[in-house]
């Protein structure tokens, strides 16, 4: 299972706040060339009408950014809840294995660590790809496991437990996958995004434009703030990273042994 990848997964984060700005900084040049030109034969009154239309675009855009925002934050909540239900799965899954008879229990949590160490691996090299493949076929060696220890087992109550707990890491990492990297803001959002924010901020030129007004050092200071913003969000809408060592992190779900 690959990964949707958005447009503006093509950028780096410094990339894509160096295009931010060159878009807010170009379009406030571009309105206000137009307004100085057309400056000479408008009349009074439609510097009115300039004024309450760059107001009406500016109130949608922030509108616009809310809930963009809005949607990035609750999905990083998602996202951070699923790791938390998956790494408490997990750890359940281990505890549980104890009740399994040799050798399957100690074939079990070894594969379990390699399937945590695996993931950790491969998220932190930027492999999704692979981690998916692995954890498919991590899940398919710890089924096969446990239902061999079903098998042999003289308690099937305490193997039920088990597989129980064992479907639920499968759900768990399948949920994790789907939400962390695949329902993510569309593109059509991020279009319409900077199409608004480039047509806003030529109003606003355009309207300084015609009342005379010069360039102000206020333009640069509001193209780095709301660059800013939009790197904000798409930092919470961005999969997730690991950035920490896998045994570090492996030692916090099992316990020291």
């Amino acid at each position: 299972m690959q990964s949707h990848a958005s447009l503006i997964d093509y950028l780096s984060m410094q990339g894509l706040f160096v295009v931010t700005v060159v878009v807010v900084l170009l379009s406030f040049e571009s309105g206000f060339r137009v307004g100085a030109w057309k400056s000479r034969w408008l009349k009074q009154e439609q510097e009115v009408v300039a004024r309450t239309m760059a107001g009406a675009m500016l109130g949608l855009l922030a509108l616009m950014l809310a809930f963009t925002f809005g949607m990035a934050t609750s999905r990083f909540d998602i996202r951070r809840q699923a790791l938390v239900d998956e790494t408490n799965a997990i750890r359940i899954s281990y505890l549980r294995a104890g009740l399994l008879p040799e050798p399957h229990r100690t074939e079990i949590r070894n594969l379990l660590r390699e399937y945590v160490d695996a993931r950790l691996e491969a998220y932190q090299s930027g492999q999704v790809e692979r981690a998916h493949a692995q954890a498919e076929e991590s899940h398919l060696r710890l089924w096969s496991e446990a239902i061999a220890a079903e098998e042999k087992t003289s308690r099937p109550i305490s193997a039920g437990y088990f597989i129980q707990s064992l479907s639920e890491v499968v759900a768990l990492s399948t949920k994790r996958i789907m939400i962390g990297y695949w329902f993510r803001i569309p593109d059509i959002i991020w279009v319409a995004l900077y199409v608004m924010t480039a047509l806003a901020v030529a109003s606003i030129g355009y309207h300084a434009a015609l009342t005379g007004t010069s360039r102000s050092f206020v333009v640069p200071a509001f193209a780095i703030i709301f660059s800013a913003v939009v790197l904000l969000i798409v930092d919470l809408d961005r999969p997730p990273r690991c950035c920490s060592r896998p045994a570090r992190r492996r030692l916090s779900i099992f316990g020291k042994r």
